[in-house]
């Protein structure tokens, strides 16, 4: 009685329900893994790791413990003389990205950011996959979770199969592990371009964001153009990778300061970016501000397919609860939207996969 009071009952129903039988079958299908690859991978990038420490206690000027964030304060901050960034509780924070800025100073905390990163995905991915995969089936079985995230989008747990690295090249090594289950087969990906993005188009209907989509531009090529008062042939690279944080910024209510440490500008900058991009695409700020408007008075949002996520933080007086709650409004309508066109994307397509 209470889904169809919240009319609920045709996302259990048409969505929920068919799909987990969709990912019962995948969960049992499995992924195959190529395991020698893995452990050659895995000698391979051992040794890159011994090297690494060589090279950094040479840089130090002697041996010590790279995972302890005393001992390397003490060589950064003190012996190496680095100036300090941020202060925690336990002295001076040796976070990412306090190595990042002080890479500009010296070359040994790029060489510890490369460090970390490798051992990384050295101990989550290459040494603790093998050991997940069955013995019978020579694959990995994940758990799909249709209901933790509160967006509705699916998780994936033991192991999460959801955040194999595909940015760097090392994080394309890993990827080359998932292989197709015999010769002669071949995996087929299956996405939707900018599909966020297209969804902020089609909620707030700006002109230029559904033109652009409409005539199969470069969405990001084309907001750097907006926002740098350029034409689409004189946007450089550079102009389009901040263009994308602002995209993805925009939608996940990222203010002046995160968008300005993401893209290396100063938060007046950024700023600016921001005000240009509303300034030449004013439908989105409207859809924004009366999204949170609505869940305000509603106490919750909606995605495209009525998938409710309520907002009790809206009402606090928190000013932190207060800000999260607002990007939450105008975040879950987007990514929950999007969530509800993949599952079913995913249930049409198991279904023509039986057929065909």
């Amino acid at each position: 009685p209470r889904l169809v009071a919240d009319e609920l009952d045709h996302l259990l129903h048409d969505i929920e329900m068919p799909l987990s039988q969709v990912l019962l079958r995948m969960e049992q299908r499995g992924v195959r893994l190529d395991v020698p690859f893995l452990e050659e991978l895995g000698r391979d990038w051992r040794a890159k790791l011994e090297s690494l420490v060589a090279d950094i206690h040479e840089m130090a000027g002697g041996e010590f413990n790279l995972n302890s964030p005393k001992q390397l304060q003490e060589i950064l901050f003190t012996r190496l003389g680095l100036k300090p960034r941020k202060k925690t509780s336990t002295g001076y924070s040796t976070d990412v990205s306090v190595l990042t800025a002080l890479a500009e100073d010296h070359p040994l905390p790029a060489k510890l950011l490369d460090y970390r990163q490798l051992a990384k995905l050295l101990s989550t991915y290459v040494e603790s996959l093998p050991r997940l995969v069955h013995p019978e089936t020579g694959c990995v079985h994940t758990s799909y979770n249709q209901a933790v995230a509160a967006t509705g989008r699916l998780s994936s747990t033991d192991p999460n199969l959801q955040n194999i690295p595909i940015r760097t090249e090392l994080g394309r090594r890993i990827r080359e592990a998932f292989v197709p289950r015999q010769a002669g087969w071949s995996l087929m990906a299956a996405d939707y371009s900018q599909v966020e993005l297209r969804l902020m188009a089609h909620f707030s209907g700006d002109d230029a964001l559904c033109r652009a989509f409409a005539e199969g531009e470069d969405i990001h090529a084309r907001t750097a153009a907006i926002v740098n008062g350029v034409e689409l042939s004189e946007v450089s690279g550079e102009m389009r990778r901040a263009a994308k944080a602002i995209n993805f910024g925009i939608l996940y209510g990222m203010g002046a300061r995160a968008l300005a440490q993401q893209i290396g500008v100063s938060s007046k900058e950024a700023q600016g970016f921001i005000d240009e991009y509303f300034a030449r695409l004013p439908s989105v700020r409207t859809f924004i501000d009366s999204t949170i408007e609505k869940a305000r008075e509603e106490g919750e949002v909606r995605t495209i397919l009525g998938r409710r996520r309520r907002l009790p933080e809206l009402q606090s007086s928190d000013p932190r609860q207060k800000a999260f709650g607002e990007r939450i409004a105008v975040n879950t309508p987007i990514q929950g939207s999007a969530a509800d066109l993949i599952k079913v994307a995913m249930i049409r397509l198991d279904a023509r996969l039986e057929r065909e």
